[in-house]
């Protein structure tokens, strides 16, 4: 693990931008497509409004998202949303976004597609994460329904998970798909989850999701 340490929220951003459009340019240079996989969530959507302006071959790559909630994609809680608005616009707009949702009933209901769709653009050239208080990452929740499995080495590409907690079902990417990324990175903010951060590194993965995948990890915080 590396960990990079900004001074403020917004020099974080723009730096980690500049650092995901050149991995993503290197990883052009390698392959005719690439495949970039991002989180939902609050913490995430700065480093997207710097992102989408990038100058670099956006109509090679295909964007997909680490876990979805089971909702509709015009929902407010859907990370689906969240991309379309925040990283799919300006130059980032010609990138081609592969679907983490159907309208399937119940996540378990699509894993089967889903992964046909996906498992041909394997592995994941660029990842980016966020992280939980609780140590989650993607929709790997500590004490979570599924997560054992996700975990495992041998896990499928897909998972869905229901958490205490959490108001609907999900479907994540698992730990060998997440792990398994040529260029990885983790970005954080404040304190709270600083320190669990670096607890995480003598935890069970079964309590602190986070610990399974940060082996060649950037880590990226600031207060």
């Amino acid at each position: 693990m590396k960990l990079v340490e900004y001074a403020d929220r917004e020099m974080m951003a723009m730096n980690l931008a500049q650092k995901l459009a050149g991995d993503l340019n290197t990883a052009l240079h390698r392959s005719d497509r690439v495949l970039f996989a991002v989180p939902g969530g609050t913490t995430p959507g700065p480093v997207f409004d710097d992102l989408c302006a990038a100058d670099l071959d956006w109509a090679a790559v295909d964007l997909i998202l680490t876990d979805e909630r089971w909702v509709p994609e015009d929902d407010l809680r859907s990370n689906t949303r969240l991309v379309r608005d925040r990283l799919l616009v300006e130059r980032a707009a010609a990138a081609r976004l592969v679907p983490m949702v159907t309208a399937d009933a119940t996540p378990e209901e699509a894993i089967a597609k889903l992964t046909e769709e996906i498992a041909p653009r394997l592995p994941v050239d660029v990842l980016l994460l966020g992280m939980g208080t609780d140590g989650h990452v993607a929709s790997l929740f500590p004490g979570a329904e599924g997560l054992e499995a996700a975990l495992a080495d041998d896990a499928p590409l897909l998972a869905a998970i229901s958490a205490p907690g959490v108001p609907e079902p999900r479907l994540t990417m698992t730990v060998p798909v997440l792990a398994g990324a040529l260029a990885k990175h983790l970005v954080i903010t404040g304190e709270e989850k600083r320190a669990m951060l670096d607890a995480s590194v003598k935890r069970d993965p079964r309590e602190a999701p986070v610990a399974a995948v940060m082996d060649g990890m950037t880590v990226h915080w600031a207060p």
